[in-house]
Order: C-alpha cells, then structure tokens, then sequence
C-alpha cells in the first residue's frame, strides 16, 4: 500500500472524478482514518498550466487549513508528491446529495431548505478564509451521517489556473442551482421563488431569497457564518449590542433572531420577581404587627378586671393578692401591694 509523506497510507478509493481521486487511508502517526484527495489535472493539460494548477491548488488548500466550520471538511495537511498537492481531510462518513437524490428522489422542501442553508454556511466559511469554493454540485456536498451538510472539494477545483475566484453573486447563482436540483417541482414549489431569487441580479432580492430560505427552513435567522456571502448590502449595519446575542445565538442554538429577543423578556421577567418578594414581605409584616397590636390591648383590657380603678401596667391602684393581670405581663413594673 502507498505511503504519502511518509505517514498516510492509502488504504482504498472512495471516490473518482475530474479532480481527481479520494482515497480513504490511515494516519499512522495518530493511529486515525482520514480522507487523502489526490489531485491531477484533467487529461490533455499543457504541462505549463498544469503546474500553474498544482500551485494554486496547494496554496488554496494550505488556506482551507484555517477553516473551522463543521460546513467544511476540515484539511489536516497538504504534502506535495510526484510534483502534485495531496490534501489530508477529515474522513466524513454519510451519502453525498447526488447519492441521496439518486436512491430516494427529490428530497422534502424543508429538507431541502435546510441543506441549501448548510451549503450557504460553508460557502460563507471559505470565503472569510480566502478559499471560495469552485464548482459547487451535488457529489460535493456530503449528508453526513452526524446530520452535518458539508461541502468537500474546497480548494481542489479544476477550472483554468488563471481563471478569476467566483464571486459572492455566483456562489449564490449555484446555490440557487443546486437547490432547484433538489426539489420536485423546481418551477412552481415554495422553493422556486427562492432559486430564481439567489439568482438575481438585485442585492435586494437575493437577500430576501435567503431570509425566504431561512424561514422554510425554519430556523428564523441567519445560517452559521457571520459574514453575508453577497456582501454588506444583503445585511443591514447591527449595533455592538446585536454582535453580542448574534455570537450567543450562534454559539446557544438555531433558534434565530426570534430566540435572541425572547431574552429581554425574561431578564424583565427576573427584574420583577424581587419586586413582588419585597411588596409579600411587606405584607406579612404589616400583618404580624396588627396581630401583636391586637393581643397587646387584649392584655391590657384584661388588666382592669383584676382590681378596682382604672389601672393597668402604669396604674397606682392597689393590686389584689392573687389576682391575674398585674402590669408586669405587659412588661411594666409590678404593682407592689401596700400593706
């Protein structure tokens, strides 16, 4: 079996096509399985450019390194052997979409709604890292078996060497594509005005196909990625307040900017509650002290009964041996009879 740099042994292919092949082997200096793409240009490539291509290839993949996204298979190493770039990935197990759409058919429109959001994420991921994804179809886009959407062949497309890096508008012309591709009824479902909207021309309107997707989807918010694929214009200016549930939205769940603003609520919520604790209290002590006030004037309105006069704790009258009552129950001096 083939050892690459000396470490990843080439165990089986997995897949083939124009890029080139993905081979499933063994790190054996971490004892774990990975993904190895081998790249090679297509056939009848002057050799001229087919180094041009190798070149651009490694330097791309060497920035896909930087990508932490779970959108993005993630690239471990890059080892150049035979004079071609071999990329390290993360071996992600699952069917592609191409695989999926062949078994079972066009998939349901939220199902469908939530992998475009996916593909959108990681289109989002590369481009921060510098790294826009080239050639986005169907047999690049993973369905993972841990329920993650993500796109492989990053930084390993096989357009001209000197052929520009698409840019956001195209990314989302192919997402558009790729979502008409997954739907039964591309033209007149609830999702062909969203793939028709990814394609236009208007900022204005690809931005209102994607919050359409969002809100098929379900999620209510922007997909993971802070940074919008088409640009400041698709995303209105948020205050530094917004930042921060944005990060904590994104950190705590998919639960959107609906989720978000459900926390000022609460915080009110929990502002409250000491109020009402307070005005309880309040309450309870206004109560115990009626009830003491109530027991004292029973005390003393006993204390005459005991002899005659109208005496009490303070009284000079004279008291009778024996008798219940005296001022000292109150907690005044006892009355001393004379003799």
């Amino acid at each position: 079996m083939t050892l690459i740099a000396g470490r990843y042994r080439l165990l089986d292919a997995l897949a083939e096509g124009a890029a080139g092949i993905v081979w499933r082997a063994r790190d054996e200096a971490l004892g774990r399985e990975v993904a190895v793409k081998e790249v090679h240009a297509p056939p009848g490539t002057p050799e001229a450019e087919e180094r041009l291509l190798y070149a651009r290839v490694e330097r791309e993949a060497r920035a896909a390194e930087a990508i932490r996204d779970p959108g993005v298979a993630e690239v471990y190493d890059v080892a150049v052997e035979r004079g071609r770039p071999w990329i390290v990935m993360e071996l992600v197990r699952g069917l592609t979409l191409a695989e999926t759409l062949e078994a079972d058919g066009p998939l349901p429109d939220r199902e469908a709604a939530r992998v475009a959001l996916g593909v959108l994420a990681a289109l989002r991921a590369a481009r921060e890292a510098g790294v826009p994804c080239r050639g986005l179809a169907p047999d690049r886009v993973l369905l993972a078996n841990d329920g993650r959407v993500v796109v492989t062949g990053v930084a390993t497309g096989t357009s001209a060497p000197d052929a520009p890096p698409p840019g956001p508008e195209e990314d989302l012309r192919s997402l558009g594509a790729l979502l008409g591709g997954m739907v039964a009824d591309p033209r007149s479902g609830p999702l062909a005005p969203v793939a028709g909207g990814l394609a236009g021309r208007d900022a204005a309107v690809r931005a209102g196909a994607v919050r359409e997707l969002e809100r098929l989807a379900g999620t209510g918010g922007r997909p993971h990625g802070s940074a919008p694929v088409d640009g400041p214009a698709d995303v209105p200016e948020r205050g530094p307040g917004h930042r921060e549930r944005s990060e904590h939205r994104e950190h705590d769940g998919s639960a959107g900017v609906r989720g978000a603003r459900t926390e000022e609520p609460a915080r009110s919520g929990a502002r409250r509650r000491p109020r009402r604790g307070t005005v309880i209290a309040a309450g309870i002590a206004g109560l115990l002290v009626i009830v003491a006030a109530l027991v004292w004037q029973a005390v003393r309105d006993e204390g005459p009964g005991a002899g005659p006069g109208g005496g009490g704790a303070s009284s000079n009258a004279p008291a009778v041996p024996g008798a219940a009552g005296t001022g000292a129950e109150v907690g005044g001096s006892a009355a001393t009879p004379r003799s």
